[in-house]
């Protein structure tokens, strides 16, 4: 099998290199656009392409507005202060997650919940979020979810579209509404993925784009952070930006603000980048089904997107039969020079989150023990 596996992988990339689990493509006008930027001078926070990115995204979306950030953390960071998240405040997310979830929430103060992921997406199960909150919370006079046992106040969910494949949005919205929290969508992954006809990350009051080097498109370092309400993203806009008023010479800041603003530099090659992205969901489509194919009839599953959506099928995923055939796929491929990967270690592994509030996580832990991310670049 693991042999069989290098020599598809090798196929597809036609190279008997080192091939990576995923690289950026840059094959349109990024070196045009890069040297339009350096050439203007405006290589900063302001510049023509910050503006451009951030309306080309929202129309892509079909989002509200579109926030442009320094990173995907700083994007989720911002969209959990604009909810409230206090200093103390709880908030229910998944254990399968990468750490800037988590991160995110640490700098804020707040304290994550791990809820169990259910084995379609991958993402977090609305089903054991409802289990637990009716098991753990309840709403007091004023209409707040507090944890019973902490008297802690509870203020969101937030799933993460995991490997790009679509959480079940809608039964988590309905959770998020009955029991008064916000739904954010932590989106890093899934630019490109659809959720019964909208894009991800559209369905949250908030949430946030990454384009890491790693990502389905790429600004270097990078993020988003998609608003529905207007009203929001004013706020998102003014607060990123140092919550600096507009004057044309003094400097006033009329609250604690963040330096969260995407470069010139970096937006320009995203513009770059987003003209392209039919192209490469098309390739990478393509791979997904050549997966597909390999894996059918043998005890590995490959991960599928589900029923409801449009993948982007940003990291390809395989569910090995056994931990030891796991370990086998793993130790095999990288030793022949074929990158994979093990799923992220799940969040209450390491130590700082530790001692935090967890439900059943019976499946994370056997995604944990299972998964294994597969080559996914683009051929573009």
């Amino acid at each position: 099998m693991e042999q069989k596996l290098i020599d598809l992988v090798r196929d597809i990339y036609a190279t008997k290199k080192f091939i990576p689990l995923h690289a950026p493509s840059f094959t349109g006008n990024e070196k045009v656009y890069l040297n339009e930027t350096i050439d203007s001078t405006f290589v900063s926070s302001v510049g023509k392409f910050v503006d451009q990115f951030e309306q080309e995204i929202a129309g892509y979306t079909c989002t509200g507005r579109a926030v442009a950030t320094v990173n995907g953390t700083a994007a989720l960071h911002t969209a959990l202060y604009l909810a409230d998240v206090k200093p103390g405040d709880l908030v229910l997310t998944q254990a399968l997650t990468f750490v800037a979830t988590c991160n995110a929430l640490h700098h804020l103060g707040a304290k994550p919940v791990f809820i169990d992921i259910e084995h379609g997406s991958f993402s977090l199960c609305p089903v054991a979020a409802q289990n637990w909150l009716a098991e753990n919370a309840k709403l007091n006079e004023q209409g707040l979810c507090i944890h019973n046992a902490s008297g802690l106040a509870i203020k969101a969910i937030l799933p993460m579209h995991t490997f790009g494949h679509p959480a079940q949005l809608d039964e988590l919205l309905a959770v998020a509404q009955r029991w008064n929290l916000c739904l954010i969508e932590d989106a890093a992954e899934s630019l490109g993925s659809w959720y019964k006809g909208k894009h991800t990350g559209t369905i949250g009051r908030f949430a946030a784009l990454s384009f890491n080097g790693n990502k389905v498109i790429t600004t270097g370092g990078g993020g988003m952070l998609l608003c529905r309400e207007d009203s929001d993203a004013k706020r998102a806009k003014h607060v990123t930006t140092t919550a600096k008023l507009p004057h044309p010479y003094e400097f006033y800041h009329d609250e604690p603000g963040f330096n969260y603003r995407m470069p010139n530099l970096n937006a320009a090659l995203g513009c770059a980048q987003l003209e392209q992205i039919g192209p490469i969901l098309d390739s990478k489509r393509r791979i997904a089904e050549r997966y597909q194919a390999f894996f059918t009839d043998t005890d590995f599953r490959f991960v599928q997107e589900p029923d409801y959506s449009r993948s982007n099928y940003w990291l390809n995923a395989v569910y090995c039969p056994s931990a030891s055939a796991r370990d086998r796929l793993l130790k095999v491929t990288n030793q022949q020079g074929v990158m994979t990967r093990p799923v992220w270690q799940l969040m209450h592994r390491l130590p700082m989150f530790a001692n935090e509030l967890c439900g059943d996580l019976s499946q994370s832990e056997l995604a944990e023990a299972h998964l294994v991310n597969l080559p996914s670049s683009a051929i573009v």
